[in-house]
């Protein structure tokens, strides 16, 4: 994949091309534990998470003609795939996705329900990715990669754009990080002004394997959160950002990721699925401790959850 840089300017680009297309989502100002916090509600997105943005800024950004013919082909945990289905369908496209076994069925129906084609391919998202690359060379189908593309990154980026706007004050933020297309984006846009910190499931740390071998190496991709954090290496773009842009990489367990998503439900009556309460999941692990008068702001990315598993 390209490791072209992604600038404030791509993000401004992708913020007019999609406007219409996308929600403006809304921020959550609270007090958690005696901390404020800012919660940026992107679960609210649509689709269920901030990737709509990244799908409709790659698809608009596509030669319309080629796009028609073919279609776009697309591999994914769960949550690009809906993301590519949705904006696939808005535009009138046929949209093949490729999703690896372990894809929860909620995220399978919707797909489904978006007309996609969905093809179950691998155990993880490497093979699914293997797949879905291999059918747009058969077909010439336009590849919508799940986080490593500028087209996808600056879509994502616009979450901080609007972030910024919304809650110019904060401090820090706390994202969560898969495959790194949205922590790219968010520190493309804040560049240092605003300390972004990436927390990762500790079975799927990809951002803190990388920073800490200084090069993009493969890790295991498991646990609760693998679903949708369970890429197997950091995007080249996300890389690029992270080692100037990135404050730190945290790592938090699959209980911590657990633990907030019951907190979230409880206190907020936020559905959020493992990847969404991964960023919440850091403050209430001590992973992340805020100085005192620090101005914090959490990404709920996600919602893409069976409502029964919040109980």
């Amino acid at each position: 994949m390209s490791s072209h840089a992604v600038t404030r300017d791509d993000i401004d680009a992708a913020a007019r091309r999609i406007a219409g297309r996308v929600r403006v989502t809304p921020v959550l100002e609270a007090e958690l534990d005696g901390q404020p916090l800012s919660f940026k509600l992107e679960f609210l997105q649509a689709g269920g998470t901030f990737k709509a943005r990244g799908a409709f800024n790659r698809l608009l950004s596509c030669d319309g003609p080629a796009l028609r013919a073919a279609g776009v082909v697309a591999a994914s945990g769960g949550n690009h795939g809906i993301a590519v289905a949705l904006a696939a369908h808005a535009l009138g496209v046929p949209a093949h996705v490729f999703v690896p076994r372990i894809t929860p069925q909620a995220k399978l129906d919707k797909l489904a329900a978006l007309g996609a084609v969905v093809h179950r391919e691998g155990a993880v998202y490497a093979e699914a990715l293997a797949a879905s690359q291999a059918h747009a060379q058969a077909t010439g189908a336009v590849q919508s990669h799940a986080y490593d593309q500028p087209e996808t990154v600056a879509g994502q980026g616009t979450v901080a754009r609007e972030w910024a706007a919304q809650s110019p004050a904060l401090d820090t933020v706390l994202v969560a990080v898969g495959g790194g297309g949205l922590v790219g984006g968010i520190a493309a846009w804040y560049r240092g002004d605003v300390r972004v910190v990436a927390v990762e499931s500790e079975g799927c740390p990809t951002l803190h394997a990388a920073l800490s071998a200084g090069r993009i190496v493969e890790v295991e991709a498991r646990g609760v959160a693998a679903d949708s954090l369970g890429a197997r290496r950091i995007g080249e773009i996300a890389f690029d950002v992270a080692r100037r842009h990135v404050d730190r990489a945290l790592l938090v367990p699959d209980e911590a990721i657990v633990a907030a998503q019951r907190r979230l439900w409880s206190s907020f009556r936020i559905p959020s699925e493992p990847g969404g309460a991964t960023a919440l999941a850091a403050l209430l692990c001590g992973a992340y401790r805020p100085a005192p008068g620090e101005r914090v702001g959490v990404l709920v990315c996600g919602a893409n959850v069976d409502p029964a598993t919040l109980a």
